[in-house]
């Protein structure tokens, strides 16, 4: 679809807002239903690779020399493999939720076809080797390209295509982690940066339908198995906020390990990035033999915590190697996430500090999972700085809803302590130092798009007259959505806090008036 066409489209769109709204929904759930079908693919996939890998060490305890040269030969082969995929296709390598939000932002071009089978394939291998990733950030991604290629199909704008590229997204982490309202509220929260309705509407039908779709084929059972936890008293809420300032403190400490682990890896022995990849996979074969917890995602070492005592002792071996295991797997620049190993993180943090105030006679041994569930949410909220989606994603994968109160003040008090440490939120620093290293393409600088953004309360606009704005050389203000209500813009319109406006600009203008509609005034 051509530039102009693309405008008129989108002009046509915006002046029949309600029945836009409607085919956003409709889309959402034809989004949700392919999306879905992928996730669970790519579910039951890393599944049978962890059973596989299980079966594998345990085959090689008792066998000769040879047959743990020829494993550790086929982790070298797989290493090769791997990177000649990162070759084919870049934007496909890390987490993806970065690539996500640059793409949706429009700084960023995904082919959405190479991305999305590369993707599935690395990360199958990636992850099934042991690499200490987990399903979710490329889950995301997957679900965001699969919207993309919805949209290619359906031949809609590309204001439409970065809605369903954001239901995608909200589909993905739904499926992946059977948490329909965490994915809608990561997707609005995170992604998209404000909560539209219509943004909210597709983005809804497709975290549903792919719920449906993962419950469906997996059953409805939550992903971490913490049965019956006990309803955690109000006089234990100290605790909560003793656990979650420590706990955020890690989180800080964790954004700092991933930031700088491409210092570790810039070091003279890498002379390539296959040799990154080889060694984080030699290094997970070695840790397969003496400490097989810390490989692959994680669910099952969070599950055991729920089950069966372990020795303090053992649980600060765990979080060593899996921190460290974490920036090894992330750095060497495999597709796969550490949206899942973070949350393990933060069970063993939690599982330390729990066992330490059992110690300490400061709560009853009982509540100690309770403690455990706190501390995931607390990481999360910490690392992502996305308290809400935290909360609320938390809640749905331990099914313990009676703890929101809880959980919420967690996930706030560890917001808190990042921002203190001034801890910069982990995917938006991740996806700006990608386009530092990889500035904008010249066709997509002078790409001309139509954006949507959101009036914050106290911000620059807020209160404002139209021909008072400072706005980017070549920008056009098109349309002000105010309620129910669709304004036609003019130099005496006054904009308001809550407005949604659609503005015409360049792409690399994108950022610029992001900021200036969240950016508090002076007083």
């Amino acid at each position: 679809m051509n530039n102009k066409h693309q405008l008129l489209s989108t002009y046509k769109s915006l002046s029949n807002w309600h029945s836009f709204r409607l085919r956003l929904f409709a889309e959402g759930i034809l989004t949700g239903i392919f999306a879905g079908l992928v996730i669970c693919f790519f579910r039951y996939a890393l599944q049978e690779m962890e059973l596989l890998r299980g079966a594998v060490y345990q085959f090689l305890h008792g066998q000769d020399w040879t047959y743990h040269v020829a494993w550790f030969a086929i982790l070298i082969l797989l290493g090769f493999i791997l990177h000649s995929l990162n070759k084919l296709e870049p934007l496909a390598a890390g987490s993806g939720i970065p690539q996500v939000k640059g793409a949706i932002l429009g700084l960023i071009k995904m082919r959405w076809f190479p991305i999305l089978w590369v993707k599935l394939t690395a990360g199958i291998l990636g992850i099934g080797a042991g690499l200490s990733l987990g399903r979710e950030g490329p889950s995301i991604q997957l679900g965001a390209v699969a919207a993309q290629g919805i949209s290619r199909m359906l031949k809609r704008t590309r204001l439409e295509e970065r809605y369903l590229m954001t239901s995608g997204a909200s589909a993905g982490l739904a499926a992946a982690f059977n948490a329909p309202l965490a994915g809608v509220i990561f997707a609005l929260e995170e992604l998209h940066r404000n909560f539209s309705i219509v943004v909210l509407l597709p983005s809804m039908a497709a975290a549903m339908t792919a719920t449906i779709i993962s419950r469906a084929l997996f059953g409805r059972a939550s992903i971490f198995e913490f049965q019956d936890l006990p309803l955690l008293p109000i006089n234990y809420y100290g605790i909560v906020v003793i656990v979650a300032l420590v706990v955020g403190l890690v989180g800080v400490l964790f954004n700092k390990g991933l930031l700088n682990v491409p210092r570790f890896y810039n070091l003279p022995i890498f002379g390539s990035p296959v040799h990154k990849i080889i060694f984080a996979l030699v290094v997970g074969g070695f840790l397969g033999y003496c400490l097989p917890e810390v490989l692959g995602g994680g669910n099952a070492l969070i599950n055991s915590l729920a089950r069966t005592p372990v020795s303090l002792q053992l649980l600060v071996v765990f979080l060593i190697g899996k921190f460290l295991f974490t920036l090894i797997s992330y750095g060497c620049g495999v597709p796969g996430g550490f949206f899942l190993p973070m949350l393990v993180i933060g069970a063993l943090c939690g599982s330390i500090c729990g066992n330490l105030l059992v110690l300490l006679g400061l709560i009853q041994p009982e509540y100690l999972s309770n403690i455990v569930v706190i501390a995931m949410a607390s990481l999360f909220a910490s690392s992502v700085r996305a308290p809400i989606t935290g909360t609320v994603l938390i809640m749905e994968m331990t099914a313990s809803y009676q703890h929101l109160l809880a959980l919420a003040i967690a996930s706030m008090v560890a917001f808190v302590v990042a921002e203190l440490c001034q801890s910069k939120p982990i995917y938006e620093e991740l996806m700006n130092r990608s386009l530092k290293a990889q500035p904008l393409e010249p066709e997509i600088k002078e790409q001309r798009n139509i954006v949507e953004l959101s009036i914050c309360s106290g911000s620059t606009l807020d209160n404002k007259l139209v021909k008072d704005v400072s706005w980017p050389e070549n920008t056009l203000l098109v349309d002000i959505k105010r309620g129910e209500q669709q304004l036609v813009p003019t130099g005496n319109s006054r904009l308001r806090s809550g407005d949604f406006i659609y503005v015409l600009s360049y792409t690399e203008n994108v950022p610029q008036l992001q900021q200036l509609a969240s950016t508090t005034k002076k007083l």
